[in-house]
């Protein structure tokens, strides 16, 4: 039998060279409508498919390769006598190399203005067919569907042929592809349908980097993004500056990111460890960045500062002062990048919508070992401030309680932060006891707390922290309340004439 070579591909990289390398070593190629035109226009010798079917492509292209000619010239064994006098019997030629990439359906989709029906237009169904029948008999058929193997594949069929390794590992490229495939239609589906947690569970990410180590330089690590960009997330930063992002820079940084859209005004942000450090809102960049660093100028020492308008001049100059690994903003002027720069290692982000909120149904992932855990994101803000002391809190701290409660969301539980204004003054995280917390937000607080505001990611079990508190000269406090003992820490705020606000919205983080 003739050896016969089928192309069909929508990325058309390269694939007049491909044509002209199988052509010289004595493929027959078949192919199907524009890879047909274009290998046709690049005067190589190849068949229509129909030639081979006998059978016209039919409804504007939807049946071109369905057809037993196509599939057991790609499925019979060789090695098996059976097969080989089936095809000779019914006049089917072998097919030995398959290149196939598929209909372009996340481009589709990622376009604006795409109907459903253009969606469902491009989904591709004779592509992946012939893909897994070509993998699945892997022994006889080398199979290609992504255009980096050309390479690779041709220099084994120039030298001797196609290994069998290289074409277990061209069977694995083919079913990772069209799970990857099938992967992304049916998330457009559920996403369309509106299904939050489906009964199976598929997910489409794809490499963005091999990383240099993951959390420690003894674990491997790798970046991934998913299948359909996120525009305001972390993996679509454009890097200006710097080092390559690590395993640990990559989460904190993200840390950074999800604190920030929680604030219109302008803001800085300092992260270290995935747990906010510095926090404040201000007219301007400058002034937010000056407030942000005075929180703790001992943990921003290395740390990382996001911003939700464009760095100047000015604080670009502040920033050089100190040690920092990251800072990311919507952009950037010329003169700040020229300062910044001058920090060879400092990593430089621009991410345009950084600050740009998650959309409602955001879901969010949690590796276990054997499982994953899945819930929707926390974007809850505060509906309701029920007052339920005495006192009542003034309009300003109520402000302030706000935009603590937009804070101690991103904490580690068990948290607590303390507040000024616009301005974070303390924080205590991942305590296993919420009076570790409270005590820890009170030490770390770098400025006299008198009249400052708490906030608790949740309920207080005991009046302790009350206490601590009223130590500690806070005047107002806002927690979500249901506790059993909530009475308690009600009473301890009246007899030290705290205000106090329930929200009756928790904010555990782990």
């Amino acid at each position: 039998m003739k050896k016969r070579a089928l192309i069909s591909v929508s990325d058309k990289t390269d694939i007049e060279k491909v044509g002209a390398r199988l052509a010289a070593l004595g493929y027959e190629i078949i192919s199907t409508g524009g890879t047909y035109d274009v290998l046709k226009k690049a005067e190589l010798p190849v068949i229509g498919i129909s030639d081979v079917t006998g059978f016209p492509e039919c409804l504007d292209g939807r049946v071109k390769t369905l057809h037993p000619a196509v599939h057991a010239g790609l499925l019979a064994m060789r090695s098996n006598p059976t097969h080989m006098e089936q095809l000779e019997k019914l006049n089917i030629n072998t097919i030995d190399v398959v290149i196939v990439n598929l209909y372009p359906f996340k481009q589709t989709i990622l376009k604006e203005g795409t109907t459903f029906a253009d969606a469902v237009e491009n989904i591709d169904i004779g592509g992946p067919t012939m893909l897994r029948s070509a993998a699945k008999n892997y022994q006889d058929v080398a199979v290609i569907v992504d255009p980096a193997d050309y390479e690779k594949v041709f220099s084994e069929m120039e030298n001797g042929g196609v290994t069998l390794d290289t074409r277990k590992y061209l069977m694995y490229k083919v079913y990772q592809h069209t799970a990857f495939y099938d992967t992304m239609i049916s998330g457009y589906l559920k996403e369309m349908l509106g299904i939050d947690f489906p009964d199976k569970l598929t997910l489409a990410y794809e490499k963005k980097e091999q990383m240099r180590y993951g959390e420690n330089p003894h674990q491997k690590a790798a970046f991934y993004g998913e299948a359909l960009p996120v525009k305001n997330s972390l993996v679509n930063a454009e890097q200006l500056n710097g080092k390559q992002l690590s395993y640990n820079n990559v989460n904190d940084a993200n840390g950074a990111v999800e604190l920030l859209k929680e604030f219109a005004r302008p803001t800085a942000v300092a992260v270290k460890h995935a747990n906010p450090c510095g926090v404040a809102s201000a007219d301007d960049v400058y002034s937010a960045y000056k407030a942000c660093y005075e929180c703790d100028p001992v943990s921003i020492f290395g740390g990382i500062v996001a911003f939700n308008r464009t760095v100047d001049e000015a604080t670009a100059k502040e920033m050089v002062k100190i040690f920092l690994e990251i800072v990311i903003a919507p952009d950037f002027t010329e003169e700040a990048l020229k300062v910044l720069s001058t920090k060879p290692n400092l990593r430089v982000l621009r991410l345009p919508d950084v600050a740009k909120p998650n959309k409602t149904g955001t879901k969010e992932f949690k590796k276990i070992y054997g499982g994953l855990i899945m819930q929707d994101a926390d974007l809850a803000d505060i509906e309701e401030m029920k007052t339920v002391t005495e006192k009542e809190p003034t309009a300003e701290q109520k402000e302030t309680m706000i935009f603590a409660m937009k804070v101690v969301k991103h904490c580690k539980s068990n948290a607590i932060v303390l507040a000024k204004g616009e301005r974070l003054l303390g924080v205590g995280v991942g305590q296993t006891n919420r009076i570790w917390a409270t005590k820890q937000a009170i030490e770390h607080s770098l400025e006299d707390t008198e009249g400052a505001v708490l906030a608790s990611d949740a309920f207080f079990p005991f009046d302790d922290c009350v206490k601590a508190a009223a130590e500690a000269k806070i005047a107002a406090i806002v927690q979500p309340g249901g506790s059993i003992r909530d009475a308690d820490s009600i009473a301890a705020c009246n007899d030290n004439g705290i205000a106090m606000v329930f929200t009756g919205i928790r904010h555990f983080k782990h």
